[in-house]
């Protein structure tokens, strides 16, 4: 049986689920994935169980729930739930919630202030609407098997509050803990829209060619294996497939991350989602669309994000042992004197009143959020953007980040770097603006980012661009033209050997750039079949990269760079930087390594591809550039809006700062409390101590919090 679940926003609400179905008799094998937000179960046949117990049993726990259909779980989801994803946060029913209960915190403010003899009322009420769906989901959860959750603690709180009078501070709670609960929404939405904006790669449409070879447009979905079609430059492939006829420079940057167009002909494999460049390609279907490039992608992104282990939040997991030995404790001072040795039932129930007070875990509540929520907006202020608490939490614990080359660690542009002019011997400054002028010229109507790169450095520099004519390209080899009567063409090292005879020494020119990592081009005459001389480029590593990886070391942290790209850019690259290297790797070929590393490492991956999507959801921690693809920021946990190497660095020194905080709230929160505990129980202080105890903590807590706020990220150089 399959379902779609709505309201999974924390990775606790899996364990919560499957706890609850797990006791109900006949269900088995129950499988929840977090990122789609599908349950997989089996249900025995020969059981009293149906369908609608089931239903019944997730919806008392506060979850949405529909039954999925064959055809809904092959698109992944209907039109229905595309409408509830995108709805804005103060269309769901968290954000109505928080909405609800700031106008009742703001009416009985206002109340309070016109008719005081009334306040208190107003709060209590206030407070007894705002906690109802808690107290009724806690109570739920508790019938379910987890009696002790967030939701029994903010009950709890909240009750207690009121109970000896501090209804301000009760709805104080209620309206934190929903506005926290909204944001875990709102981040958990927009985590899963990387998931469905994979799929928009593929186009609807292909071209499709018939046995007589008329074309005809069809949905991308419906071609089938031995299929042909016709990709037009400009066109993104729309299938898995071979090349049957036509040859062309194929963008395969997202699946690949090979930051340069890669030359295609008859014989050759091409990936769904690929970019044709410049010729015309016809292409025979290997795969049909449930099982081509970007659906695999998608697969392993969902995969990915469902192995991840559910954490509990931190203060759920202590509220489990908190909160029932404290109410207990208080029971029994209430019960023990007065059955026991004869005491004042009035006393003990007032010094058990307020020991429920001192114990009431209001500063505990607020003790983890209030530090995650100082160091969320530090983090934004800096351009961090940092999904959730739970992330917060656990980047700080990573000690191996693995980096994507290409838009990563490198800018994700060509740039020229070597202009070498073979007709002069010493290479002076004017021949090489000649070469230079030559290359923008015959490069002028090119779209390769090659020849942009090229005609963009000619502008730069300066350099006056002769017109050409008669410009065409022989489709994934060269480009040519006419440039002052001159018939020029521009080309890889291993088609212009094709057509001139290169010196040995030019040959270990070119040799030694391409050691280092750079592309060359070589320009040539035509006619008199003589090279001309050629431009090295290569996609030049950041400014800040250097210095990124410098300070991991000092935080001991391991660096690792993996990538699409050839083993030749990588090894040079790596170089510059010391940093361990892994090249030529597919997608499936990362998560493997990952997994690898995974067994005696915390991980965070960085990228900025839609090729890192399946390694950012399986790492520890993914983390996108903010240059990178949509794609890549929505499946990272963690976006760097300012596409800084060193904001990594900035990351794991800010969650650990973040989590000192929270140790120290935690700290402050207990000793407090556990000081004042026991000169209650010695009846030394009283209720309105206890209040001030109480208070006084969620202070300290808060006011520690704040100086997050002043925490300084480290700046490029």
């Amino acid at each position: 049986m399959q379902y779609h679940i709505e309201g999974m926003d924390c990775a606790s609400c899996v364990g919560k689920i499957e706890r609850a179905l797990m006791r109900i008799p006949g269900v088995s094998e129950v499988q929840l994935n977090f990122a789609t937000q599908k349950l997989e179960l089996t249900l025995a046949p020969d059981t009293n169980t149906g369908v609608k117990d089931i239903e019944k049993t997730i919806k008392s726990l506060g979850f949405g729930v529909s039954a999925l259909t064959g055809q809904q779980n092959e698109r992944g989801n209907d039109g229905n739930q595309s409408a509830v994803d995108n709805q804005r946060w103060w269309q769901t029913i968290k954000g109505k919630q928080v909405i609800g209960t700031g106008l009742l915190m703001g009416a009985a403010y206002v109340l309070s202030l016109i008719f005081p003899e009334y306040g208190a009322w107003a709060f209590i009420a206030a407070v007894a609407i705002g906690v109802l769906p808690f107290a009724r989901k806690a109570s739920a959860l508790a019938l379910a098997g987890s009696p002790f959750s967030i939701e029994m603690l903010m009950s709890v709180a909240a009750i207690g509050a009121l109970i000896i009078g501090e209804a301000e501070e009760a709805a104080a709670v209620v309206f934190l803990f929903s506005v926290g609960e909204l944001l875990e929404s709102v981040a958990a939405n927009r985590a899963r829209a990387g998931i469905r904006a994979l799929s928009s790669l593929v186009p609807k449409t292909a071209i499709l060619l018939d046995a007589q070879g008329q074309q005809r447009q069809v949905a991308a979905t419906s071609l089938q294996v031995n299929d042909k079609v016709l990709v037009r430059p400009g066109d993104r492939v729309s299938a898995d497939g071979v090349i049957v006829q036509g040859t062309s420079s194929l963008d395969e940057s997202p699946v690949t991350g090979e930051s340069v167009p890669v030359a295609k002909t008859i014989g050759d494999e091409v990936f769904a989602g690929s970019i044709n460049v410049d010729g015309v390609l016809q292409i025979r279907v290997e795969k049909t669309a449930a099982d081509n490039t970007i659906a695999r992608i998608i697969e392993l992104v969902e995969r990915a994000q469902a192995s991840k282990a559910p954490t509990a939040r931190f203060i759920e997991t202590f509220s489990r042992y908190y909160t029932p030995i404290v109410m207990a404790i208080a029971a029994l001072v209430i019960i023990i004197p007065p059955l026991l040795m004869g005491a004042e039932w009035g006393v003990w129930l007032y010094r058990g009143l307020a020991l429920l007070l001192i114990a009431c875990p209001c500063a505990l509540v607020l003790s983890t959020p209030a530090a995650i929520a100082s160091g969320l907006a530090v983090g934004t202020r800096h351009g961090l953007l940092i999904k959730g608490g739970n992330v917060m939490e656990l980047v700080g614990q990573v000690n191996t980040v693995a980096f994507d080359k290409t838009g990563t660690l490198t800018e994700g542009k060509p740039r020229v770097t070597d202009i070498i002019d073979f007709k002069t011997v010493h290479g002076d400054a004017e021949g090489r603006d000649k070469l230079l002028s030559l290359f923008a010229s015959v490069d002028a109507t090119s779209s390769h980012p090659l020849a942009i790169a090229i005609v963009d450095h000619a502008k730069a520099a300066k350099v006056v661009i002769p017109g050409s004519s008669n410009a065409f390209a022989t489709a994934g080899k060269a480009v040519h033209a006419t440039v002052a009567g001159r018939s020029l063409a521009i080309g890889s090292p291993v088609y212009v050997a094709e057509k001139v005879m290169l010196p040995a020494e030019q040959q270990i020119q070119i040799e030694m750039l391409q050691n280092d990592g750079k592309t060359v081009s070589i320009l040539f005459d035509e006619q008199t079949r003589e090279a001309l001389g050629l431009v090295a480029l290569r996609d030049e590593l950041r400014e800040d990269a250097k210095q990124a990886i410098a300070q991991l070391n000092k935080m001991n942290v391991r660096s690792v760079m993996l990538t699409g790209d050839n083993s030749r850019t990588a090894k040079a690259l790596a170089s510059q930087l010391d940093i361990e290297w892994k090249a030529e790797l597919l997608p499936e070929d990362k998560l493997r390594l990952l997994s690898e590393m995974q067994s005696n490492s915390k991980i965070a991956m960085i990228g900025d591809g839609i090729n890192d999507a399946p390694a950012l959801a399986a790492a520890d921690i993914g983390i996108a550039m903010g240059s990178g693809t949509d794609v890549a920021i929505e499946t990272a946990d963690i976006a760097l809006l300012k596409s800084r190497v060193i904001d990594v660095a900035n990351l794991i020194a800010l969650s650990r700062a973040t989590m000192r905080n929270i140790h120290q709230n935690v700290i402050f929160a207990l000793g407090l409390k556990g000081i004042f505990l026991i000169t209650t129980v010695l009846g030394v202080t009283g209720l309105w101590i206890a209040v001030l105890a109480d208070t006084g903590a969620t202070v300290l807590v808060t006011l520690n919090a704040l100086r997050l706020l002043r925490f300084k990220t480290r700046s490029s150089d």
